[in-house]
């Protein structure tokens, strides 16, 4: 009941935000008050997913992967111009996720609950962009955090795209970077003594003694998008996304078990490159039906690969509103550091029983429907424009399943 009053008045006070600037503006509409920054949009999206499986990593590749994970978030979006002309934006998000997990319960199992069986993960960020309309191009920067029971992430980006005179092509650049702590939890069994878990409440973090180890996780990404308008009817677009991890990269309270009947904490190299290539599409067929596909292929230095290839055919039931399907197939070429539970030689030097990382295909099937009115609003609210109600089924090859719905409600 705290959450959802919360929720409520959080989006009251940006609605009154809303509501104020448009009044500033209607007193005042000489040119220095119509270059002020003002709210544009105003984003609340709301999203529920569930999971079952039977490959838990934490239990060395069996055991129950159940799973529920809701998700509240905000992005208000503020823009305003120079004398110039020139456009100056800001956008500020909130996240917030509240998840329970029976796997992560077994990091402990002497436990009757875990401090990590549950979690609230917090994740606000912050972003500027600059567009020059002379020359056509856009700047930005951002800032972005994190925080978990036992993962602390810090990040940031810099920006730049730059657009033909006609805007029918486009490149855009975008180096980021991620510096991460992990807390570094051990199953209890491999703990040694002292060892205390940080404090969350629970059974684990009162009774445990002596301190815990953190270590780093840093990726670094660069990205680049070409796109470019073919005709009237199709949109295409180039990606490509280049990565290095460096740090702590494996789980430390994901057990393996050996083929001779022993255990240890997962342990994965320490670095990683990737390099996916992607290809999307959107072709305009006729006035009422859009098709967006994407293709995307994904190689990185553990030697995992996957082909992904999704559609997304939308059809425009009337000028305001719009239903649209979704179908993605996945196929992985696992990395040689994993194997199933009892298969792994204790004389490997890297190993998982991670079936993320193992040879797999999935399959995803979803649906959405979408409603929109710029005029007049909807439910009885002037301004919200937009309200999208989405569905998806995902199903993968080793028995994992999911299911996500997902709201979202523009304020404009």
């Amino acid at each position: 009941m705290k959450k959802v009053f919360l929720t409520a008045s959080m989006l009251a006070m940006l609605l009154y935000n809303v509501k104020a600037q448009d009044n500033r503006s209607t007193a005042d509409s000489s040119d220095y008050q119509s270059r002020k920054l003002k709210t544009e949009e105003i984003d609340f999206i709301s999203s529920v997913y569930h999971q079952e499986g039977n490959n838990s990593a934490v239990t060395g590749g069996i055991g129950n992967e159940k799973l529920t994970d809701a998700a509240i978030n905000f992005d208000l979006k503020m823009s305003g111009s120079s004398k110039s002309g020139n456009v100056h934006s800001l956008s500020f998000e909130l996240g917030v996720d509240a998840y329970t997990s029976a796997s992560s319960d077994k990091i402990d199992p002497s436990t009757v609950s875990s401090a990590s069986s549950r979690d609230l993960r917090i994740y606000p960020s912050a972003n500027y962009n600059y567009k020059n309309i002379d020359h056509n191009y856009t700047l930005g920067t951002g800032l972005s955090f994190s925080k978990e029971f036992d993962y602390v992430s810090r990040g940031g980006f810099l920006s730049f795209s730059k657009a033909s005179k006609d805007n029918n092509t486009e490149l855009a650049v975008k180096a980021s970077a991620f510096l991460d702590t992990w807390t570094v939890i051990l199953p209890r069994e491999l703990r040694p003594y002292p060892y205390n878990l940080p404090s969350t409440g629970g059974s684990q973090g009162r009774n445990s003694k002596g301190p815990t180890s953190t270590a780093p996780r840093n990726s670094y990404n660069l990205d680049f998008v070409f796109s470019h308008v073919i005709n009237r009817n199709l949109q295409m677009a180039l990606i490509l996304d280049l990565g290095y991890q460096q740090g702590h990269l494996e789980t430390s309270f994901q057990r393996v078990y050996f083929n001779n009947g022993t255990v240890k904490a997962e342990i994965l190299p320490s670095t990683k490159y990737k390099a996916p290539i992607g290809l999307r599409a959107n072709y305009f067929l006729g006035d009422n039906i859009v098709i967006r596909s994407f293709y995307r292929y994904y190689i990185d230095s553990w030697n995992i690969q996957t082909h992904t290839i999704s559609i997304e055919p939308t059809y425009k039931l009337t000028p305001f509103t719009s239903i649209g399907l979704l179908y993605r197939f996945n196929d992985q070429i696992g990395t040689g550091y994993f194997k199933p539970i009892n298969e792994h030689a204790p004389t490997d030097t890297y190993y998982t029983s991670d079936y993320d990382l193992s040879s797999l295909s999935s399959n995803m099937v979803g649906a959405n429907f979408r409603i929109m009115d710029s005029n007049k609003g909807l439910l009885g609210i002037h301004k919200l424009n937009t309200l999208e109600l989405r569905y998806a089924y995902y199903n993968r090859s080793n028995g994992l399943v999911s299911n996500i719905v997902s709201l979202l409600m523009k304020f404009k």
